[in-house]
């Protein structure tokens, strides 16, 4: 494109000028012909009498058109895109009204505080210009400082309450921390030591073992609780004899108006290589069964090297305030003793019959494996054994077998107390209680019995009778009807003698007293029963007898609390009733 000379944007500028004024009022119109018009043509001369008229004027070519000399009023100075130059740069924008920067706050890390009394908890300044200063609302709750090099904010907790520290700068910039002076709820062991029996200890009964003895050692504020589950703890496999593991079990101590507490106890876990040893005798605490004081519900000898049963069952009704029964060792030697046992607890809990099935099945089960306990008496002390919450319009029951592997007699007490007593409190010295309605308490000489059968499968139904045979007592006392905590042990030969045709024989439980529950160890695999009609006919387990041949099988069971015995086993033909397992049988 061709460059335009400055004469040239002048004239251009005047022309524009010149049309401007021509457009306003009472202006003398000027006409100035284009740059590229032809040259004039000279006009005839005009005729005689005519008049002729005034030439127009002839602009000349090398002059730029001039404009009136009266000025054009002034426009807003804005500049058009006719009047900037070309490639001169556009001008600048106008700035921008200026803002102020905006200050940043300071910043408290963590932007809280929770203190003990007598505690510290240290916070960390940022973003502070010059010096920092602390305010504290109250002063008698907590203290506060400032470390100006470091910038580390100090609260030490005075006394109870919360209050508001406020921090402030050079700038007088403010922030302000909220302070909360509190206790913990309680404190947890680091580590505690364990030792149990087991061929091996399985994963269940060390998990339940190692929350037991975490929280055992738990220390607690008044009001406060422990939190913690056998879900959360993780064993990995079971225990071998006189192998050692730790178990982890998660913690929480918590309760208005402590502080929350985390924590984490190791348990060192020993499995104690120890036999099994039959129990000598069978000791019975069911009176009074329902609770109407507290005091001695039971009391016995321990002997070194023998092993006693003991079975327990009580109930506190809805009229009576919330209790706990709790079982007391006292060494009175002033030499340690050493105790194993094995216990299968339940409750508490509303429906007394799932108590006696639970705490039954429990102890079966542990017995079965030998899984125990091991726990050290320290001499001239007493040792809370065992203790079980009972709330009102509940019942509790412990099945344990107990067994002294060193050390001087020990003394057993059974003790009902207020909820919110004290376990650790020294053995009650008043009279044991007494009931209205008479039940079984004392020491009984037989805890186990052994039945050896032969049963044909071409011959009647066998029928062995469990429950029915009363025990006597060897202190003064009931008698024991039913024979609850005694364990049965049978052993059964079924015989096929069609040596062509196989038979398919099954075993029944009937009971006979009124309702009941049921736990059997059938070679060693767990059967259970929800409760069972009397008269009723329930399938336990069903077998298959080859031609010719004959199959053995042990059954353990033991009548279960707060049902009501005896029961009959049945060994008879396979009626094609429900098996067991199946949506119609309450046998699982």
């Amino acid at each position: 494109m061709r460059r335009l000379g400055p004469l040239y944007l002048a004239a251009c500028i005047a022309a524009g000028a010149a049309v401007s004024l021509a457009a306003m009022p009472g202006a003398r119109a000027q006409t100035a012909p284009p740059a590229s018009a032809a040259p004039a043509v000279p006009l005839p001369a005009p005729t005689a009498g005519a008049v002729a008229p005034s030439p127009s004027p002839t602009p000349s070519p090398s002059a730029a058109p001039v404009p009136a000399a009266a000025p054009v009023p002034a426009a807003a100075p804005v500049a058009s895109p006719a009047t900037i130059p070309l490639g001169a740069p556009p001008p600048a924008p106008a700035p921008a009204p200026t803002v102020p920067p905006t200050q940043p706050p300071i910043i408290v890390d963590p932007p809280s505080a929770g203190v003990t009394p007598g505690g510290s908890q240290e916070l960390r300044l940022q973003a502070v210009l010059g010096s920092a200063s602390v305010t504290v609302a109250n002063p008698a709750i907590a203290d506060a400082s400032v470390d100006q090099a470091t910038r580390i904010l100090t609260i030490v907790g005075k006394q109870i309450g919360t209050t508001t520290v406020t921090v402030r700068d050079d700038r007088g910039l403010t922030r302000d921390v909220q302070v909360r002076v509190a206790y913990m709820a309680g404190a947890a062991a680091d580590s505690v030591l364990l030792r149990v029996t087991g061929r091996p200890a399985s994963e269940f009964f060390l998990q339940e073992q190692a929350l037991a003895a975490a929280l055992k050692a738990v220390t607690l504020r008044p009001g406060a609780s422990a939190v913690a589950t056998a879900d959360g703890i993780n064993v990995g496999a079971p225990l071998r004899v006189d192998d050692i593991a730790t178990i982890d079990v998660p913690i929480i101590l918590q309760g208005d108006p402590y502080f929350t507490v985390q924590a984490t106890t190791h348990v060192r876990v020993e499995n104690f290589a120890q036999p099994s040893i039959r129990p000598q005798s069978l000791l019975v605490s069911d009176f009074p069964e329902t609770l109407k004081a507290n005091g001695i519900l039971f009391e016995a000898d321990l002997t070194t090297r023998q092993a006693d049963r003991f079975l327990y069952y009580h109930y506190d009704p809805s009229t009576e305030p919330n209790r706990r029964i709790v079982l007391k060792v006292q060494n009175t030697s002033n030499q340690p003793a050493l105790v194993q046992f094995i216990a299968g607890l339940a409750g508490p809990e509303p429906n007394e019959m799932e108590v006696g099935h639970l705490s039954t099945q429990r102890f079966l089960v542990r017995l079965a494996q030998n899984e125990g306990t091991v726990i050290s008496i320290p001499p001239s002390s007493t040792v809370a054994l065992m203790n079980q919450a009972l709330p009102a319009k509940s019942v509790v029951s412990g099945l344990m077998q107990l067994r002294e592997i060193e050390g001087s007699s020990l003394h057993l007490t059974l003790v009902a107390q207020d909820a919110d007593a004290s376990i650790d409190g020294p053995v009650p010295t008043s009279a044991t209680l007494v009931g209205d309605v008479p039940h079984a308490r004392g020491i009984y000489p037989i805890p186990e019995f052994f039945y050896d059968y032969s049963y044909a499968a071409d011959g009647p139904d066998l029928e062995i009778p469990i429950g029915q045979i009363p025990l006597p007592n060897l202190v003064q006392g009931q008698t024991l009807a039913g024979d609850y905590g005694v364990l049965q042990d049978i052993t059964i030969r079924m015989v096929n003698n069609d040596r062509h045709n196989a038979r398919n024989i099954a075993i029944y439980a009937s009971p006979r007293g009124g309702r009941a529950t049921g736990t059997f160890v059938i070679d060693r695999v767990l059967v259970q029963a929800h409760a069972m009609e009397p008269y009723g006919h329930y399938k336990l387990r069903q077998y298959t007898i080859p031609p010719g041949s004959f199959v053995r099988t042990e059954i353990v069971t033991m009548p279960e609390g707060g049902s009501s015995y005896p029961l009959r086993l049945v060994v008879a033909p396979d009626d094609g009733s429900a098996a067991p397992g199946t949506a119609d049988s309450p046998v699982y």
